[in-house]
């Protein structure tokens, strides 16, 4: 299927590696041009070359932090110069480790350290680079949240607050900016397999049992079919798919709504 959005620009966040780089590469398969903003100029280079020499696209570095505001007007002038994003994909922080159990959630800075990177850091660079897309008529915004803002998880204290946090300021944002033909949505992910981080799995041999046994499909979810959904909510097909939050968990979560 032609997704329809090759020449394209979009800006991935967080995509010096992990799900933030294979995002920007399944977007860079269906010919889009990507910007690619982390910390790390660095890594953000390697990746850049990786998506050229792969995929003939232009692929774009800023370093710079979500969560600096600098930072963020120096990428809303790179877009601009390039004629600004028609889709953004928000990836953000993880929560501070170790994970604990909520009523052990009892410093503020981790509390300010996961508000910060989780939501705050979204905040940021919406209001950073979206303007630049309300005269188009057409653009996709992807916010990849998490699961357990729909069904909290054991020790997620942290990300159930801050990605359930994103989740309504995308509902909010889609009803806004639905008028200017740019949808917004979030991709819930869970159970999905984090090799890409390590080279090897980030789980124990039980551990991954224990995590097989919480979905139907009895495995994993791979990296390939969340950028998938991601992809597709980038599309010309998506465009009448807007503040919804698709689950990508293998049937994780029990509840019908």
């Amino acid at each position: 299927m032609d997704l329809g959005i090759k020449g394209k620009l979009a800006l991935v966040t967080a995509s010096s590696g992990g799900m933030g780089r294979n995002i920007a590469h399944a977007l860079a398969a269906e010919g889009a041009n990507v910007v690619l903003f982390a910390r790390t100029e660095e890594k953000l280079r390697a990746v850049a070359q990786e998506i050229e020499q792969r995929h003939g696209v232009r692929a774009i570095t800023v370093a710079g932090s979500m969560t600096d505001r600098a930072d963020v007007e120096r990428l809303a002038e790179k877009l601009r110069e390039h004629g600004g994003a028609d889709i953004v994909v928000l990836v953000s922080g993880r929560p501070p480790n170790p994970l604990r159990d909520t009523l052990e959630e009892t410093e503020q800075a981790r509390w300010d350290e996961a508000y910060r990177s989780q939501l705050w850091g979204v905040i940021e660079v919406v209001n950073g680079v979206v303007p630049q897309m309300l005269d188009r008529g057409w653009g996709r915004i992807i916010a990849v949240t998490s699961a357990s803002a729909k069904q909290p998880m054991a020790v997620h204290a942290l990300s159930t607050v801050f990605r359930a946090g994103v989740t309504a300021y995308m509902k909010g944002l889609a009803n806004e900016l639905g008028p200017k033909g740019i949808t917004v949505n979030c991709v819930a992910p869970a159970l999905i397999d984090t090799s890409h981080r390590t080279g090897a799995s980030a789980y124990t041999e039980a551990q991954a049992a224990y995590r097989k046994k919480l979905t139907p499909l009895g495995r994993m979810g791979s990296q390939e079919e969340l950028c998938g959904v991601i992809a597709f909510l980038a599309s010309m097909q998506a465009g009448f798919v807007t503040g919804s939050t698709v689950a990508v968990e293998g049937g994780m979560i029990g509840a019908l709504f």
